[in-house]
């Protein structure tokens, strides 16, 4: 027991490890459970908006609007992750080269290249947020309810960008635990303005919709800052000086290389996501449209930590690529697999047998329960297969193949789940059902080619 309370001291301890040459197994944990603590915050950001949003008057347009606005941000999530990508891979690599200089003007790089193409998109987010919404499927009168709302997250972009992109370099040195604590910090702040910016308090206004979206931003901006803090001015290992942000056009010819790749396939993703959202509030209605978006959020609350998981064979990869040790960087990706597929079972099970009770906290309509529940265990049949392929998925991003998974993900989700979502929800009339059957069967199709490509190893040949 002891020892095991050691270990997690370790882990959450934030010292600078050599995970080129600790042991695999003690090297893919001490990086995963600080990842998946952190990904379970990114998680509980929208959790807390849809638990406070769905005890609204309106609770159904309420509900709607969070969901179909984070399906939209996550295509600013897919250009954030994307370019992430390229700061894990290109720090990871210089690390495991033990040239933490060049890493640190890699990140620079990386920031500067981000920053210009976020600014645009958050701006056009914030002109259009009434039209984006009623493309989605909303109806005229809910996306007037929300359009504030979405306005609000959609200009704040930037700092969502910065949120994930900061994180990603601190990941692809080893440092999980500087990731972890931002959005734990973030979390913080936005659970307590949540109840006061939306109901009030004292001379603070009830700001209904608008205030989650307040309490959400202002909650990750305080979490960049910490970022900021310990990239610009703390001692660590990834030190940023102004200097570095002088653009070198070769790096950021390299930084384009990867990550343009790589938010394709998050765009590829999201993209596909938004169209079921859109298909599932077309055959299902405003009710089936806020069941799936429950669904949604508390799948991806599990999902996250999972994805943290994973994320430690991407950092693991590119530094083991670094030190140029191919075979123990495959055998740290095989060990994070198995890892992942214990968590993933657990989670099939609680959203097997507790469905229902998790579904309650957020909503007590009937109808939106009853779309919630059956969208969550079809979705949960999925889950084992799931984790395999977002292992795989950050294996090959870590190494810098990010073009692999990119056409994997083009294959699995335009090519077949689409066209399988539309033909049954529409030609065969099982409406919303059919959606939700069609997502855990194109991510095992997913996972069984990425699997098979992974295996056979053209990703050890990437430079980067």
């Amino acid at each position: 027991m002891i020892r095991y309370i050691d270990f997690l001291k370790k882990a959450f301890s934030g010292e600078e490890t050599d995970f080129t040459k600790v042991n695999i197994r003690s090297a893919v944990l001490l990086l995963a459970i600080p990842m998946m603590l952190e990904m379970a915050m990114e998680s509980v950001f929208a959790l807390v908006d849809l638990y406070f949003v769905g005890h609204l008057k309106e609770s159904g347009f309420a509900i709607q609007t969070v969901g179909l606005t984070e399906s939209v941000l996550s295509v600013m999530y897919s250009i954030a992750i994307g370019m992430s990508m390229a700061a894990t891979a290109l720090v990871a690599r210089r690390i495991g080269e033990k040239n933490p200089e060049q890493a640190s003007r890699s990140a620079a790089q990386v920031l500067l290249v981000s920053f210009a193409i976020t600014l645009i998109l958050s701006l056009l987010g914030v002109i259009y947020a009434e039209e984006i919404l009623i493309l989605m499927g909303s109806k005229p009168e809910a996306a007037a309810y929300g359009k504030d709302f979405t306005r609000i997250m959609m200009g704040s972009s930037t700092i969502i960008m910065l949120l994930f992109l900061i994180n990603g370099i601190f990941r692809g040195a080893g440092n999980a635990m500087i990731a972890m604590k931002s959005l734990w910090i973030a979390n913080i702040a936005n659970i307590i303005l949540c109840p006061v910016l939306i109901k009030g308090f004292g001379p603070v206004p009830a700001m209904g919709l608008t205030g989650a979206a307040l309490a959400t931003t202002i909650g990750r901006s305080i979490g960049v800052i910490y970022q900021l803090y310990h990239l610009l001015i703390a001692d660590t290992q990834i030190r940023i000086k102004l200097s570095y942000f002088k653009p070198q056009f070769s790096l950021i010819k390299s930084i384009v290389k990867i990550a343009t790749p790589g938010i394709f396939q998050f765009v590829i993703a999201s993209c596909s996501w938004i169209f079921l959202a859109e298909l599932v509030a077309t055959t299902g209605g405003e009710n089936a449209s806020a069941g799936y978006q429950t669904a949604l959020r508390l799948m991806m609350f599990f999902m996250l930590p999972a994805w943290g998981l994973s994320n430690a064979a991407s950092t693991l990869v590119g530094q083991n690529m670094g030190a140029n040790e191919m075979l123990r960087a495959e055998q740290s990706v095989m060990k994070t697999v198995k890892y992942n597929v214990i968590f993933m079972l657990i989670v099939s099970l609680i959203f097997i047998f507790l469905g229902n009770f998790l579904v309650s906290f957020f909503t007590q309509e009937i109808e939106i329960k009853n779309f919630a529940k059956s969208a969550l265990f079809i979705m949960s049949t999925g889950f084992i297969f799931y984790g395999i392929g977002m292992v795989m998925i950050n294996a090959f991003n870590g190494a810098g193949d990010t073009w692999t998974p990119t056409w994997v993900n083009l294959f699995g989700f335009w090519l077949f789940q689409i066209p399988l979502a539309y033909f049954l929800s529409k030609h065969l009339e099982m409406g919303p059902k059919g959606v939700f059957i069609s997502i855990p069967a194109a991510e095992t199709l997913i996972t069984i080619v990425a699997f098979i490509l992974f295996k056979k190893g053209k990703w050890k040949t990437i430079k980067v």
